[in-house]
C-alpha cells in the first residue's frame, strides 16, 4: 500500500514522537508513506476565522499536490488536518466556481478527489484479521479508554466516520491486538484543544474529567489518535494533578503505539518512552526496556526527530 502523507505541522514539532510510532508500525505493515513535497499548513483553527478562501485555498493545496502526483488515497494522521483537508474537499466538490478560482489562487488543478484518510481509518483497510495475524506481543496488560476527542468523527456531514457520538473503531482495533476496553461518558468530549495556549484553566479542568472518568470506568491508559489531545492529557497531567490535589497516573498512548507494542516494537522504538506520564507496568510486553529498538524502526525513528526541528520530549525531564 503507497499513499500520500500530509504529516501537517505537529508530526514535524511537538508530536514527532507520534510521526516516529506510525512510521515504524506502518513499515512493518508493509504501508509506504510518499510524505508530500513542499506541503504548507492545512490553517488549523486560524485561518477560517481570517478569511473563507484562505481556509478552502491552505488545505486545498495539500490536495492539489497529492492529486498531481497521481496519488488517490492520502493519510493525515492529525484530526484537525484531516477535517480541513475534508471540508476543503466537500466545499471544491459543492461549487465548481469556487474549485476554479482556489486553482488559480494556488496554482495547481485542484480536482479534490484524492480520499483522505486519518489513522484509524488506515488500520481499518488494512484489516483487524491481518493486525490480528502479526501480533507479536498480545496486548494482556491494556485496559483503554479509548478517546476519540471532538474531531475524529465531527462534523459528522464532512467526517462520514464512525457514530460520531458513540465510536467504536477504535476499540475493534484494540481488541484485535489482544487489549481490553472501558465502556465511558467522555470517548468524544474536547480535552480544550489550543486553548492550551490562551486559557490553561479551560483544558486542566476539561482533561481533569477525561482523565477522572476513564479511571473510574476501570482504565488503565487513554488511547488517542490526535497530537493536541496527547499533549492535553499526557504533559498537562502532572499539572492536573497538581491542580487538583490528585493522582491520576494514566499513560496516554497514541494508536499507533499500540499497535507497534502488539507488532513487537520496543517503547523506544515508537518514542513511548518520551512521554511524560510512563507507561503501564503491568505486563512484560509493555514495560519501558533500555534494550536494542524493534524491527525497521531505527532509521524512521532517527529521521523523524530530525525532520521534525524540535527538540525531542525526552529532552524535558518527566514529572514525577
Amino acid at each position: 500500500m503507497n499513499l500520500a502523507y500530509y504529516p501537517g505541522c505537529a508530526l514535524h514539532g511537538s508530536s514527532n514522537d507520534y510521526e516516529q510510532s506510525l512510521r515504524a508500525c506502518l513499515g512493518a505493515l508493509d504501508v509506504q508513506l510518499s510524505e508530500l513535497d513542499d506541503w504548507i499548513c492545512c490553517g488549523a483553527t486560524a485561518a477560517h476565522s481570517l478569511n473563507q478562501k484562505l481556509a478552502v485555498a491552505l488545505p486545498a493545496r495539500n490536495l492539489a499536490l497529492a492529486e498531481n502526483k497521481g496519488f488517490h488515497e492520502m493519510l493525515a494522521p492529525c484530526p484537525m488536518c484531516s477535517m480541513q483537508l475534508l471540508k476543503a474537499r466537500k466545499a471544491l466538490a459543492e461549487n465548481e466556481a469556487l474549485r476554479r478560482s482556489i486553482s488559480e489562487v494556488v496554482e495547481l488543478e485542484v480536482r479534490g478527489e484524492a480520499k483522505v484518510l486519518n489513522l484509524i481509518q488506515l488500520f481499518e483497510a488494512i484489516g483487524t484479521d491481518r493486525l490480528k495475524a502479526t501480533v507479536k506481543a498480545p496486548l494482556s496488560s491494556i485496559i483503554a479508554a479509548c478517546y476519540y476527542g471532538c474531531l475524529l468523527t465531527r462534523p459528522p456531514e464532512v467526517v462520514e466516520f464512525d457514530d460520531f457520538e458513540q465510536p467504536r473503531s477504535m476499540e475493534k482495533i484494540l481488541e484485535a491486538l489482544g487489549g481490553k476496553t472501558v465502556d465511558w461518558n467522555y470517548r468524544t468530549e474536547c480535552c480544550g484543544a489550543g486553548m492550551t495556549m490562551a486559557n490553561e484553566q479551560t483544558v486542566l479542568d476539561l482533561s481533569h474529567k477525561i482523565l477522572t472518568n476513564a479511571k473510574q470506568h476501570g482504565a488503565n491508559c487513554l488511547v488517542v489518535a490526535c497530537p493536541m489531545c496527547h499533549v492535553n492529557l499526557d504533559m498537562k497531567q502532572p499539572s492536573i494533578e497538581r491542580h487538583y490535589g490528585v493522582k491520576l497516573a494514566m499513560p496516554i498512548y497514541y494508536l499507533s503505539d499500540v499497535v507497534g507494542l502488539a507488532l513487537g516494537f520496543k517503547p523506544e522504538a515508537l518514542g513511548v518512552n518520551r512521554h511524560f506520564v510512563p507507561g503501564v507496568a503491568r505486563g512484560a510486553d509493555l514495560q519501558v526496556s533500555k534494550s536494542a529498538a524493534g524491527p525497521k524502526a531505527d532509521a524512521p525513528a532517527k529521521d523523524a526527530s530530525a525532520k521534525a526541528g524540535a527538540s525531542p520530549k525526552a529532552a524535558v525531564p518527566k514529572a514525577d
